[in-house]
């Protein structure tokens, strides 16, 4: 069983900083469980434009609110607590933040933690 507390990941390896806000890894390749669970925060007035090409990612949001746009069709989506969406398709996206946002994400496969997005808003395999 592998059990984690926010508290003990905050300022750690596996909090990473990024422009839009933080990612808490809860989860990474090392712990064998084949993937990646974080705790993500995106700050208000934030947006990014997204595309996992090598990770399936789904989401859950917590807390906040702002929308989501897919990409390829120009749909655009309400993003509120109870929301769940998964880049099932590799989706190139753009998340903005209205308020401050608090996400749960699933990648698989898992990541090793320490990735950043690159230019097109993915992750690579490391």
């Amino acid at each position: 069983m592998i059990v984690r507390y926010k508290e003990d990941l905050e300022g750690g390896p596996n909090h990473r900083k990024v422009a839009t806000g933080s990612s808490l890894r809860f989860l990474t390749r090392a712990d064998g469980v084949g993937f990646t669970m974080t705790d993500t925060t995106i700050e208000a007035g934030s947006e990014a434009v997204l595309h996992y090409k090598n990770h399936i990612e789904g989401n859950y949001i917590l807390e906040g609110e702002g929308t989501l746009e897919d990409l390829s069709t120009g749909k655009t989506y309400a993003a509120r607590p109870g929301t769940m969406y998964c880049l099932d398709q590799h989706d190139r996206h753009k998340l903005a933040a209205k308020t401050r946002m608090r996400i749960i994400c699933v990648f698989t496969p898992a990541l090793v933690g320490s990735e950043v997005h690159d230019k097109d808003g993915s992750y690579p395999i490391l």
